[in-house]
């Protein structure tokens, strides 16, 4: 039987002054989101699991396929075979390495309808997410539940990282203020990503992370760092508050939050894939719909989803309704094979 000590453990974590047994003891008793099970969340799930944070929340809406396998380390081969989502496969890792902490993984697409439910309760949120509108409205919600959270992104060799503390620092939104234009960014899907740059950014990410749950306020980063891993550049700049009130911060307006909650349809990067989610849906019969979908294609499900292949196009069907569609680009001839093959 291995014996799990926390002093054996933890010793080398311990002997750094800035955490010390009193940071440790911290840690464990703290709660964190992850928001996001990629590149990003994988690696800053292990992370916090290894240093001993207490509860660890894993919130992810999609699954695993192989050319997730270079960036995304907590993930193999197997997992796939399995047919497992994201967030479940990671748990299962995660609870071989340490089985002291407490992991929930959650298979949920987060949105105005959930996200306080979701983040309720927590210490902190850490940003593995991969698209501005959720993180748009992570920010209008961990002011308004007054939770730090540490932004961040990564897309070719570089990548950005900021720790917003409500009431103390500027937010997201006082830097980008608006929701940028579809095109005038860089994606994984249109510049790639390099797996170091991911292995950086999140190492800072988790460093303000963990400065946070300690209480090393004074510690933290007051600036948006920049990295590129490829071209030696590491650079930080000073957030400051326009001559206008931030309208999430200072007058704590939830245009995000408050967002109408019809049929999303969002194109997720880098997959020729769009995510579908209905409203109103409590839990769907697998076995009803499978029996339903078999006449049109090959249908095959577990517990956590169902796989649907008919023609040119893969369905994985989420307990819940949602499903991402892959072979389709178009969210408008998503939304249509949606109504045509679910029906719900």
């Amino acid at each position: 039987m291995i014996r799990n000590n926390t002093n054996d453990r933890y010793y080398k974590q311990t002997l750094l002054p800035q955490i010390g047994a009193d940071g440790q003891e911290k840690l464990r008793n703290s709660s964190v989101v992850i928001a996001g099970c990629g590149a990003l969340g994988t690696s800053l799930a292990n992370i916090m699991v290894r240093s001993g944070v207490g509860n660890v929340k894993i919130i992810d809406r999609d699954y695993i396929e192989y050319d997730n396998l270079p960036r995304q380390l907590l993930f193999d081969e197997e997992d796939i075979g399995r047919g497992l989502p994201k967030a479940v496969a990671a748990a299962d890792k995660l609870r071989k390495i340490n089985s002291a902490v407490t992991i929930e993984p959650i298979v949920a697409d987060i949105n105005p309808s959930n996200i306080e439910g979701l983040f309720h309760g927590t210490d902190l949120v850490l940003d593995g997410t991969d698209n501005f509108e959720t993180r748009f409205l992570m920010n209008e919600a961990c002011d308004k539940l007054k939770i730090p959270w540490v932004y961040a992104g990564v897309v070719s060799t570089y990548g950005m990282i900021y720790t917003t503390i409500p009431g103390k620092t500027p937010c997201l939104n006082c830097f980008i203020n608006q929701m940028p234009a579809p095109g005038s960014f860089a994606t994984c899907a249109t510049t790639g990503v390099l797996n170091t740059a991911v292995n950086m950014v999140t190492s800072i990410e988790a460093t303000e992370g963990l400065k946070v749950l300690v209480g090393a306020d004074n510690s933290l980063s007051e600036k948006l760092t920049y990295v590129d891993v490829w071209h030696g550049i590491y650079k930080s700049f000073t957030i400051k508050k326009g001559d206008e009130p931030c309208h999430v911060c200072d007058n704590h307006r939830y245009e995000y939050l408050k967002a109408d909650r019809e049929m999303q349809v969002i194109s997720l990067c880098g997959q020729n894939s769009v995510q579908v989610t209905p409203v109103g849906v409590n839990r769907i019969d697998y076995a009803e719909l499978a029996s339903k979908l078999k006449p049109s294609g090959e249908v095959n499900y577990n517990t956590h989803m169902m796989k649907f292949i008919s023609q040119l196009y893969e369905f994985t069907i989420f307990p819940d309704g949602r499903t991402i569609i892959k072979g389709v680009s178009e969210e408008i001839s998503a939304k249509a094979l949606y109504t045509k093959y679910i029906g719900l």
